[in-house]
C-alpha cells in the first residue's frame, strides 16, 4: 500500500515528513484551501529525494498555469480535485502522472469515471463536501465494492490512527494507496510527526 502525505506548506515540517519515506508529497496548489502552499523557494522542493513523487494539487486551474507550476516546482505528478473533464487531463498525461480526484458519497456513480481510463494514472476516492477535500470526513468505504474499472485508487477522507487497521481490511484489486492529511494535523498544513510515524509503521506492519 503507497501512503501519499499531502498538505504540506512549512518547510521543516515538509523536510521533517520527506525523513518518514512516504511514495507521494501532495503540495496544494489552490489558494482558496487553508493548506495553499503559496509560492515557496523553488530550490528546496528541489531538493526533495527523487524516490517521493512530488505532487501538486490544483481545483478547476488553467492548462498554462498547472504548465507553469510543472516546470517550476519540477512537479512528478498532479492531482486534478475540480471538474476537470477526460480531455484536460489528457493534456497533462505525457509529462507527469495524473491523479484525479472524485468526491464520493452513497449516490456516487461510478459509471462516469469510464471515460477517464486511457487518460489518468490513478483515481482519488475522497469524501464529497464542497470544500474539495481535507474535510477530515470518511464516507462509507463499502461503495467501493461497485468500482470495477482497471484504474489504481487511492482512498483519501477521514483517514486518521483510528481506522487504519479497517483500512488495511480493504480487499480490492485495484487499491493502491492512502492519502493522509487532516487527521494527522496539528493545524492546516502543519502534519504531527508522531502521529504519521504511527500511521507509517502500522501501515508498513503487514
Amino acid at each position: 500500500m503507497k501512503i501519499k502525505v499531502c498538505g504540506l506548506r512549512d518547510i521543516n515540517n515538509i523536510k521533517a515528513v520527506e525523513l518518514l519515506q512516504p511514495d507521494f508529497m501532495g503540495f496544494i496548489l489552490y489558494d482558496k484551501s487553508p493548506r495553499f502552499i503559496g509560492e515557496p523557494d523553488e530550490f528546496y522542493l528541489d531538493e526533495i529525494s527523487s524516490n517521493i513523487v512530488k505532487t501538486g494539487v490544483f481545483v478547476n486551474e488553467h492548462e498554462d498555469a498547472i504548465s507553469k507550476y510543472i516546470y517550476k516546482y519540477k512537479l512528478d505528478a498532479i492531482q486534478l480535485h475540480g471538474n476537470e473533464s477526460p480531455k484536460f487531463c489528457d493534456l497533462f498525461k505525457h509529462e507527469v502522472q495524473v491523479i484525479k480526484a472524485f468526491g464520493v458519497d452513497e449516490d456516487f456513480d461510478f459509471s462516469q469515471l469510464s471515460p477517464y481510463g486511457e487518460n489518468v494514472d490513478y483515481f482519488l476516492f475522497d469524501t464529497k463536501t464542497t470544500a474539495h477535500g481535507g474535510s477530515g470526513k470518511k464516507f462509507n468505504w463499502q461503495i467501493l465494492e461497485k468500482y470495477n474499472y482497471d484504474t489504481p485508487f487511492f482512498l483519501s477522507g477521514g483517514l486518521s490512527l483510528d481506522n487504519i487497521e479497517e483500512v488495511k481490511k480493504i480487499d480490492h484489486p485495484m487499491f493502491y494507496g492512502v492519502d493522509l492529511n487532516s487527521r494527522f494535523e496539528i493545524s492546516p498544513g502543519l502534519k504531527n510527526i508522531m502521529k504519521l510515524e504511527q500511521a507509517f509503521k502500522a501501515i508498513k506492519n503487514n
